[in-house]
């Protein structure tokens, strides 16, 4: 897959395109992606995904952005491994902001990206204060000669899969449902930092594992598996917070307790897959009260993996 950042002045060849953030890539995400590479190879025209960076609303209310599910390069990832075969990743601020509906259409779809079958949710708004709509786009396409096609929503149980419902999944603590609607469980990757070694002082080293995330969209102690260390993943005890017994701060902290495991991992790039939610984070009143809760987690977590969990 090719990743090209922004989009050119002019193309070179057409596309099939699609739009949008696609952070989690979700089932919703999958099954629109699925059409657009149908399409593609029909025309045999690349697959091609636009998309933005920041977040919209990252840049006009950061403070009520919502919590990302993917970083960039998850998301990147994610996009390969379905088959697209191009992303631009546009930057989001305030020059693109202002362009009109008009201007999106003529500036980036049709001299930038040169499309030539488009597909967008029904739902699908863009330029200006969000002023174009799927209407707009169709009326725009007959006069720029490219085909706009719409892709419903996609349900679950009767309910729109969307990364709303999955961020409210997380921070429900619901595991398995997020894990349903994103065809795989929720995952956080990063690489395993030098931390204060305030775990293996307890008796339960961690591998801290650095978090991007200004804001996660889950918190809490898990069960949880973690990849790219071993021939397969590796049972843990995950949690994701504060660490209000130990020093509570702003930037959240992700630590794995790995089950019989001992081995230096420094410096190794790692996916935690979070699997089961065992308790909220909660804040105690000595170090012994926090080794006895760890000591309840770690056997919990044993418990969850003795029945075929994975």
């Amino acid at each position: 897959m090719l990743v090209f950042r922004g989009v050119p002045e002019r193309a070179t060849t057409s596309t099939v395109l699609t739009i949008g953030n696609f952070d989690g890539v979700h089932l919703g995400h999958r099954a629109l992606l699925a059409e657009l590479i149908a399409k593609a190879r029909a025309l045999a025209l690349p697959a091609t995904v636009l998309t933005f960076e920041p977040h919209p609303r990252e840049l006009f209310a950061p403070d009520q952005a919502p919590a990302r599910l993917a970083s960039l390069r998850d998301k990147l990832e994610l996009l390969a491994a379905c088959g697209v075969d191009r992303v631009h990743v546009c930057r989001f601020n305030r020059k693109l902001a202002a362009l009109t509906a008009a201007q999106f259409v003529e500036n980036i779809l049709v001299r930038g990206l040169s499309v030539r079958h488009l597909i967008v949710g029904d739902d699908f708004r863009f330029g200006k204060g969000r002023g174009g709509d799927f209407a707009l786009l169709q009326q725009m396409g007959q006069e720029h000669r490219f085909v706009v096609e719409a892709m419903h929503t996609v349900d679950f149980g009767g309910l729109r899969v969307s990364s709303s419902a999955v961020r409210e999944a997380l921070a429900d603590g619901n595991l398995e449902h997020a894990e349903e609607l994103l065809g795989r469980s929720f995952v956080i990757a990063g690489r395993v930092m030098h931390g204060e070694k305030i775990g293996r002082t307890l008796g339960f080293p961690t591998a801290n594992i650095q978090v991007k995330r200004k804001r996660p969209p889950l918190s809490g102690v898990f069960a949880a598996t973690v990849s790219g260390i071993a021939a397969g993943p590796l049972p843990g005890a995950a949690s994701i917070g504060v660490r209000p017994t130990l020093a509570e701060g702003l930037k959240p902290v992700l630590e794995v307790h790995l089950l019989d495991f001992d081995r230096d991992i420094y410096g190794s790039h790692v996916d935690v897959n979070f699997l089961h939610k065992l308790r909220d984070e909660a804040k105690y009143d000595s170090l012994d009260a926090l080794k006895a809760q760890i000591a309840r987690d770690v056997a919990a977590v044993r418990e969850f993996f003795s029945r075929g969990k994975t």
